[in-house]
């Protein structure tokens, strides 16, 4: 077995939680801990990959010296019926708050991301039709 290039250690914290951590410090709560709840590990996976697709998008839109003040990634996942229950069809809503943004920018930006570098993108189209969209909001505009 060849060598990993990224470890994650998950401990377990009772019933059904665990806590995961990275090397560098970085942790995830998994399930309810202390009555807190966390996110679920599928739900995970709908974080990873907006995460993801953000830093791509992000980064390009920089390269591109958009000027934008906000980014959020709204994703929601539909998963099969019988076991095990994967992710089917998701849908991402990018929210992107800025003036005189292109939206030829965000659309490249965006289907650069889904097509060529989101790792997570590329492992879940493997079972899932990913969808996407974006709104580009004026920066005195809230999205309630």
């Amino acid at each position: 077995m060849g060598d990993f290039s990224t470890n994650i250690k998950v401990t377990w914290q009772g019933e059904s939680a665990f806590l995961g951590e990275n090397g560098e410090g970085g942790t995830a709560q998994l399930g309810v801990m202390e009555g807190k709840p966390g996110i679920k590990p599928m739900q995970m996976i709908l974080a990873s990959l907006a995460g993801c697709t953000g830093v791509d998008v992000v980064n390009f839109l920089n390269k591109k010296r958009v000027k934008f003040s906000d980014l959020q990634i709204e994703v929601s996942g539909k998963r099969a019926d019988t076991h095990p229950k994967v992710y089917t069809d998701i849908n991402v809503t990018y929210l992107i708050w800025g003036e005189d943004i292109r939206e030829k920018d965000v659309e490249q930006a965006i289907q650069l991301s889904e097509d060529k570098y989101c790792s997570v993108s590329a492992m879940l189209k493997s079972t899932a039709k990913i969808n996407s969209d974006y709104k580009i909001i004026a920066p005195s505009q809230s999205t309630e």
